[in-house]
């Protein structure tokens, strides 16, 4: 039996680790995620749609019209997301159903090739987070105030903000909810910190198969143009490699971005397509 390719693991991969956190819900050739309770760590972010295989099967209006009525009974936004490889006549479906299509790169890493080191300025240190380390809800604040900032211009935002935005995690339960996942291995935080114990950056991954897509990496807006998205990319994709994940890619929107990952040693894999504006998957 054959190896399966590097496309077909990262489709496994879309359609198996949103199960760690959600229950999936059958609407003709699709599935939808839906979160398993409230506050618990959802790998999608929104409550998102996928289909459910590449047979040779046709996805029908009516399909459509059956999932975004779930979506809006849940009070969630309508949300897609697929392959282009895998299921290219979606599309064209999606998008006759009044739904705009927006594209994101895939990038995979060579499992042979060797990650290069990263330099840090004096005193900063990345490490992974247990599910009782004193920075977890400051480092799930991260993202917060980095995507609400988004690009890569230095910023005003730094460790006020991130110190009221943590407060508000750990008082709604997000914090709580996230330390199981964190102990039972089905979600990784990996995070730079100033000499003080600040975070600067963060990224995570889930590991589903052997496979992991790394994301959610940014940077504290005052904290940026220091390499510190290169080097949290490196120590999430060594940190998986070393925890016996043998596939490894992301998911970019920034050209220049995409860069600095290339120079990592990932290459294009493939294209993943989604609604315009739909929320990201995040924490």
């Amino acid at each position: 039996m054959s190896e399966p390719s590097l496309r077909d693991r990262i489709e496994h991969y879309y359609a198996t680790v949103p199960l760690l956190f959600a229950e999936a819900e059958e609407f003709g050739l699709f599935r939808l995620f839906v979160r398993k309770g409230p506050g618990a760590p959802y790998y999608g972010g929104p409550y998102y749609a996928r289909p459910v295989s590449a047979g040779p099967a046709t996805v029908t209006a009516a399909d459509i019209a059956r999932v975004r009525a779930r979506q809006r009974e849940l009070g969630v936004p309508e949300a897609f997301e697929w392959l282009a490889e895998v299921t290219p006549s979606l599309r064209a479906c999606i998008e006759a159903a009044g739904l705009p299509v927006t594209e994101r790169p895939l990038m995979a890493l060579d499992p042979r090739h060797p990650l290069p080191p990263q330099s840090l300025p004096e005193g900063v240190t990345i490490r992974a987070l247990a599910a009782d380390d004193p920075a977890l809800a400051a480092v799930l604040a991260l993202p917060e105030l980095v995507f609400g900032a988004e690009g890569t211009a230095v910023g005003s935002t730094g460790r006020a903000e991130l110190a009221v935005e943590a407060e508000r995690l750990t008082a709604d339960g997000t914090v709580a909810a996230i330390r199981p996942t964190l102990r039972a291995g089905r979600k990784t935080l990996v995070a730079a910190f100033a000499p003080d114990g600040t975070p600067l950056a963060a990224g995570h991954y889930h590991p589903a198969s052997g496979t992991t897509e790394i994301g959610g990496i940014g940077t504290l807006p005052n904290a940026r143009r220091q390499g510190f998205g290169a080097a949290i990319a490196v120590a999430l994709a060594a940190h998986a490699r070393d925890h016996g994940v043998n596939t490894v890619f992301l998911v970019y929107a920034d050209d220049a971005v995409a860069r600095i990952y290339a120079r990592l040693g990932f290459r294009r894999a493939g294209t993943t397509l989604l609604i315009a504006n739909q929320p990201a998957r995040g924490q």
